[in-house]
């Protein structure tokens, strides 16, 4: 380091950014970095706005695909229930085409009440049991009209196969509601857990942007550091946590980017 100082000194010109002295890590320093890159990252891993936010993710990825197993249940019933209520009617007669509404009426009902409950299980609010009786009227009512010919022919496959989708929407119908309230209290239990790690919304200083609006990221630190930068100073993981009041783990990869973007002439 000495014989640099020199060399600046015998050129004449006064030091600049390229004149920075970077400073080898330890072994021990080495394993600080380490350890405060793993704490960062599981930091944000665990941060209550990063579960929220995967939690929606696999909300909506639940709910496309329960949607479209309901919807292709409810459209494998039609044709049934379109049998059952034309009753042998002559194709393409005024009771032939009218049968043809039955299905799509009971199902809309259905869906509406689904569609509702979707939002409501979201945010934990309780629908009253009108709702829960009228959806499974809508189920029963969708089951017996799929099966009552089966039933009739004493056909044990038939009522097998009309069977299944009937109730694989029933309890798709059920076990949906069922996921998003919990998937709602996974949200709530991450910021429950998160909330004795918080610090006071009256905190002042650097340490107020920890909050849950966001952290004071690695970049927030290196601008600070290079704000704080002269020509005549040695960067070390001392002066940076000095001039940002980082931790004594971070400040040795501050230092050592903050070196290296200066030896490679970029002014800050």
């Amino acid at each position: 380091m000495t014989g640099h100082a020199e060399r600046v000194a015998a050129s004449g010109r006064p030091p600049g950014p390229a004149d920075a002295q970077h400073v080898p890590l330890t072994a021990g320093q080495r394993l600080a970095q380490d350890a405060a890159e793993a704490a960062e990252l599981r930091a944000y891993r665990t941060h209550p706005d990063v579960i929220a936010l995967r939690v929606e993710r696999v909300r909506a990825q639940v709910d496309r695909l329960c949607w479209a197993g309901i919807v292709l249940g409810l459209a494998f019933t039609m044709t049934n229930v379109q049998s059952f209520a034309a009753d042998g009617s002559p194709v393409w007669s005024l009771p032939w085409l009218a049968a043809w509404l039955l299905d799509p009426t009971v199902s809309l009902v259905l869906l509406a009440i689904l569609r509702a409950e979707q939002v409501t299980a979201r945010y934990q609010v309780s629908t009253g049991p009108w709702v829960r009786r009228a959806k499974w009227f809508t189920l029963a009512a969708t089951y017996v009209m799929n099966t009552w010919q089966s039933y009739a022919a004493g056909s044990l496959s038939g009522i097998v196969l009309h069977s299944v989708p009937p109730l694989l929407v029933f309890t798709a119908a059920e076990a949906v509601t069922d996921l998003r309230d919990k998937l709602t209290e996974a949200v709530n239990a991450a910021f429950t857990e998160a909330a004795p790690e918080r610090e006071p919304a009256s905190t002042t200083g650097r340490r107020r942007t920890r909050g849950r609006k966001g952290r004071k990221l690695f970049a927030d630190y290196l601008d600070e550091a290079r704000q704080a930068w002269t020509p005549d100073v040695v960067i070390t993981p001392a002066w940076v946590r000095q001039v940002t009041d980082c931790s004594r783990g971070l400040s040795s990869r501050l230092a050592e980017t903050l070196a290296a973007e200066l030896d490679g002439g970029e002014r800050p």
